[in-house]
């Protein structure tokens, strides 16, 4: 018998050279075609009450660009104004993954402004359904790699754990066996919405609100995935939060340009009664996260040090620029360790006052109703 024919080959990943002529090419046409027109009313409200809340850089990947968030002065609805097109929201999330020049203690780039919830905390997080009983099934929106199913599991051993995301994370994800379905795509799509409706006993949107072009669509989306009687598990940056008053450009949340929406807890909740639904928990101490200051630290040595090499920049970093950023950051990584200890050691008293950073709200959908 002939032998088999060799498996096929797979293409190369763009070279470093044809990335940075290809964001060469794209930053020589400016980057205002990425930005609508500026909002004169708030989305949420439609009050024409508007003030410039901050005006930032990109300071996670460091592309050209400023961005503006506005605040609503009669509802308290932060956002992004102008807003990002679609086409801009592709061009910064563009090497978002592979290539997060973040500084972190670990490495000079690749790395995260703040650790990624610990198993611990993502438990606490499901901890907080066992008062309404073990679900049959859960869809966890924006998964990525599945972390939050894979924690929640060992608290619901008998609930089938779906994820939606816009990345192929999640597939790898079910095939890792952290979710039984993998769904790719956004849930306000049409297709993902038809497929995913009134199949749920509980839909999580964790840190995902902020993300959203439009945060009520998701939301009725999120519903429209539950089954009558089904709870809505949410946790939200809290737009409230003292830290960010303090932090201003340096406080996570308001990270750009990539957070879109920021939502008081209050907004939240009369947009979900609005629907019809039972609003049974809101919760500002238990969901903090202690990382505001090492959050902080970090992106302000991320805007402070030499930059990394990077496609998006129109040269390389000369050899003593690279040396210079490899001095500073071991110089600068007990900085780091100390603002970590400091959010450790201050969470107990922040997670009871203004500073706390999160909310986490939990609704059910009205039983008599097919859609909330």
């Amino acid at each position: 018998m002939p032998a088999p024919p060799p498996p096929p080959v797979p293409s190369p990943a763009p070279t470093t050279e044809r990335r940075r002529a290809a964001y060469a090419a794209e930053l020589a046409l400016g980057t205002d075609r990425f930005h609508e027109p500026r909002r004169e009313d708030c989305p949420w409200c439609g009050a024409h009450a508007l003030r410039i809340r901050l005006t930032t850089p990109d300071l996670v990947q460091r592309k050209p660009g400023r961005f503006t968030l506005a605040e609503c002065r009669a509802c308290g609805h932060t956002f992004q104004n102008p807003r990002l097109t679609p086409e801009g929201l592709s061009f910064y999330h563009w090497d978002r993954r592979d290539r997060c020049d973040h500084w972190d203690a670990g490495a000079t780039h690749g790395t995260r402004p703040a650790p990624a919830p610990s198993r611990r905390r993502l438990r606490d997080t499901a901890r907080a359904m066992l008062p309404y009983g073990e679900p049959e099934s859960w869809l966890d929106v924006g998964t990525g790699a599945a972390d939050f199913p894979d924690a929640a599991r060992a608290l619901f051993p008998y609930t089938a754990f779906d994820g939606l995301d816009p990345t192929p994370r999640v597939v790898r994800a079910r095939d890792a066996g952290r979710v039984e379905e993998a769904h790719i795509g956004r849930l306000t799509a049409p297709a993902t919405a038809a497929r995913l409706r009134a199949r749920y006993d509980v839909v999580s949107l964790l840190h995902h609100l902020e993300h959203t072009p439009d945060p009520r669509a998701e939301l009725r989306a999120a519903l429209d995935a539950l089954r009558p009687g089904g709870h809505l598990l949410l946790e939200v940056a809290d737009p409230r939060s003292l830290s960010g008053a303090l932090l201003g450009r340096w406080w996570l949340p308001h990270t750009q340009p990539h957070h879109l929406h920021l939502l008081p807890a209050a907004n939240l909740r009369a947009e979900l009664e609005s629907q019809g639904c039972d609003v049974l928990s809101t919760d500002r101490h238990g969901p903090h996260t202690p990382h505001d200051l090492a959050a902080a630290t970090s992106l302000f040595l991320t805007r402070a040090l030499p930059s990394p090499d990077a496609p998006w920049r129109p040269v390389p970093p000369s050899g003593t620029e690279a040396r210079t950023r490899r001095i500073l950051t071991r110089a600068a990584r007990p900085l780091l360790t100390t603002a970590r200890a400091a959010d450790l050691a201050l969470a107990p008293v922040a997670r009871r006052t203004r500073f706390s950073n999160t909310y986490r709200l939990i609704a059910r959908k009205d039983r008599g109703l097919q859609d909330c």
